[in-house]
């Protein structure tokens, strides 16, 4: 899989004194004033506690809100961006969802291909064979015939990535993906993306920006470069997350403070 890459420092999200709406209530405000650049192969992990705003954020980032002030440009595009001939400027980024979010009518395998089929009129096997690579990185062949409710939260967290990586976004954004999982798939988690923010993976040839919403710091000491915090409806940013490691800030010592993990991945799972 191949796509042109976004040029190095290159900004991918520019929000200019941005205020983010709720999705679920209405002519509610979740956060206000946020002045918030993402340069190209950059990988941000953005920390906040619960109803703190996380997952607002990531839909007005992803272009399925409209912010309530302010403005905001996704690779130099004015977002939202809902008209049918701008949709391949919309598809550069991909959302992943906590827990999947996956059609329960559909395979595993279907709910992949979905976005190959939909945005590329390709038929089952085409988009099968396209999203093969992303499919093995994954390890989800044992499980694409099977039903979302058939298969545990990981997995169904997993076909929710292959379904966003197959359309090769220059911009990854996922919502709390580490909620739910145990140690294992915890560490596959963060070294998978370390690596796709790096370019390390066989089915991309470029890095891939990268925002991660988190409940803790900790895990992604090794692989995040910058960070931010959520908190009393603000974002600020941290800059880089090793620069952070030493902030006083009660909050973000607190996100800073959960027990690593000791876990290999790399025989996989």
């Amino acid at each position: 899989m191949s796509a042109a890459a976004s040029p190095a420092g290159h900004r991918v999200i520019e929000m200019d004194n941005v205020s983010v709406g709720s999705l679920h209530r209405s002519g509610v405000t979740v956060l206000e004033r946020v002045n918030w650049n993402v340069e190209s192969d950059q990988f941000w992990v953005v920390a906040g506690h619960h109803a703190s705003g996380k997952s607002d954020l990531l839909r007005t980032a992803a272009g399925l809100m409209a912010p309530i002030e302010g403005s905001y440009r996704l690779l130099g595009e004015s977002m939202p961006i809902f008209e049918d001939s701008r949709m391949e400027a919309r598809l550069k980024v991909g959302l992943v969802f906590n827990g999947g979010q996956l059609l329960n009518q559909l395979t595993l395998g279907e709910n992949i291909t979905l976005p190959l089929r939909y945005h590329r009129d390709l038929d089952e096997a085409e988009a099968r064979g396209r999203a093969r690579a992303v499919i093995e990185a994954l390890q989800l062949s044992p499980w694409l015939d099977l039903m979302p409710g058939g298969v545990g939260r990981h997995w169904q967290q997993r076909a929710g990535l292959a379904r966003a990586l197959v359309m090769e976004p220059h911009l990854l954004l996922l919502d709390d993906p580490l909620s739910g999982l145990d140690a294992r798939h915890t560490a596959w988690w963060v070294a998978f993306l370390g690596d796709l923010g790096l370019g390390k993976h066989a089915f991309s040839s470029r890095p891939t920006t990268i925002v991660v919403t988190v409940d803790s710091l900790s895990p992604w000491r090794e692989v995040a470069t910058h960070c931010a915090l959520l908190e009393d409806c603000t974002l600020s940013s941290l800059g880089l997350l090793r620069g952070a490691e030493a902030s006083e800030h009660p909050r973000v010592r607190e996100f800073m403070a959960h027990r690593r993990w000791a876990f290999d991945p790399a025989p996989g799972i």
